[in-house]
């Protein structure tokens, strides 16, 4: 069997002092031991922040200082990671992921208080959605509590990359993925477990005002029976080619149709949908053709607490012309309201502001993860 090497490189930006974690020829083993840990600890906690100019913050990679790793054998279960110092990962050219797209990943983040202190938002989600998707794939996934775990370490290691508050978040990015050498199709027979961070502002900082949506109906994102459920990293690079056409139009994303019958909404190239009109919130049933966003189901969940009915159901685009918003919702984008949708030349407008159905929820959201709003839900995990 053919196994992968960690092979790091030194971060972007300079660390206070290099780091006694267990390496060989620039490689990071597994299984680090206390010692090192400790020192890990002292490091990041030498300085509040990182050398980054957080009001230029977009939605582009910044890596933070650390990353965590840890593999198993196809079979086996994964036992224990370890935090290294970022860098690259060297695989065969043979891995699974890079010939059969045997891989998934999950975004989430961290958010600092006033007070200073570091949050995670509901991070047994995406650990719950990961197994969901590795299943799918045909891959061994870390426990819920070893992803949770290593969430929390690496938010603590990358405590000086968490923006000050109202700056932005740490993103953080666990990636599953097949890094064992194959030549038939197959499940790979080795399994990397990865997450590195990146502190960024919103996914559509950018834009100017609301989202403006380009109706696709060419391309489609997923189909019945396929994998649009999870996240898939083949999910991704089919979305590429309609988004850099309607984005070249001066349109700020792309809202796909269902495959079949190519007249209900599923989802944008990167988040979910809602529309609302009176006191009815409607998004498109999660039938597994569309991701179950974490904030989707936070939002779901806000509204019918705020006395919303909400509806998860097919949408048809007849319904677009007659209600009064549109909004998005995503780790990276947040809750972001809709000021048009354009379909075969047709452009709808819709209620957008502060006063909306979206900046209320929104609002309650965001109250909750940057810690202003008491979490009265246990949403918020906080870093020690």
């Amino acid at each position: 069997m053919i196994r992968a090497a960690l092979r790091l490189r030194n971060p972007t930006k300079p660390l206070s002092r290099r780091l006694p974690l267990a390496q060989k020829n620039g490689a990071c083993r597994f299984g680090s031991s206390q010692a090192a840990s400790s020192a890990l600890t002292n490091d990041v906690n030498e300085a509040e922040y990182a050398d980054v100019d957080w009001d230029s913050l977009g939605f582009s990679l910044k890596p933070a200082g650390y990353m965590y790793a840890m593999k198993c054998a196809r079979g086996g279960a994964f036992e224990k990671g370890e935090i290294c110092p970022y860098g690259d990962i060297g695989i065969s050219p043979a891995a699974g992921v890079l010939n059969y797209g045997q891989a998934i990943y999950e975004g989430t983040i961290a958010q600092r208080r006033q007070d200073g202190r570091v949050l995670l938002f509901r991070p047994e989600l995406n650990a719950n959605r990961m197994r969901m998707g590795a299943e799918r794939m045909c891959m061994p996934s870390p426990s819920v509590d070893q992803f949770v775990d290593a969430l929390k370490r690496i938010a603590q290691s990358n405590k000086r990359w968490v923006p000050p508050p109202g700056k932005g978040s740490l993103y953080i990015r666990p990636l599953l993925m097949g890094s064992g050498a194959i030549l038939g199709l197959g499940p790979a027979p080795e399994y990397t477990f990865v997450v590195y961070a990146s502190p960024a502002g919103n996914y559509f900082k950018e834009r100017s005002a609301s989202l403006n949506l380009y109706i696709e109906d060419e391309f489609h994102r997923s189909g019945r029976g396929g994998t649009g459920g999870v996240k898939s990293i083949t999910n991704y690079g089919p979305v590429l080619k309609p988004l850099t056409r309607a984005k070249s139009m001066g349109f700020s994303e792309v809202l796909y149709l269902d495959s079949v019958e190519k007249k209900y909404i599923e989802e944008l190239s990167a988040c979910n949908i809602f529309i609302a009109k009176g006191n009815v919130i409607s998004t498109p049933a999660a039938t597994g053709m569309i991701l179950e966003g974490v904030t989707r189901k936070s939002i779901i969940e806000l509204a019918r607490l705020s006395n919303y009915k909400v509806e998860e159901r097919s949408i048809a685009i007849d319904e677009l012309f007659d209600t009064d918003e549109v909004f998005c919702t995503g780790t990276a984008v947040g809750v972001a309201d809709v000021g048009s949708i354009t379909y075969k030349d047709k452009r709808i407008e819709y209620k957008t502001g502060a006063n909306s159905v979206c900046g209320e929820l929104g609002a309650m959201l965001a109250g909750i993860k940057n810690g202003v709003t008491e979490d009265k839900l246990g949403w918020t995990v906080e870093i020690d």
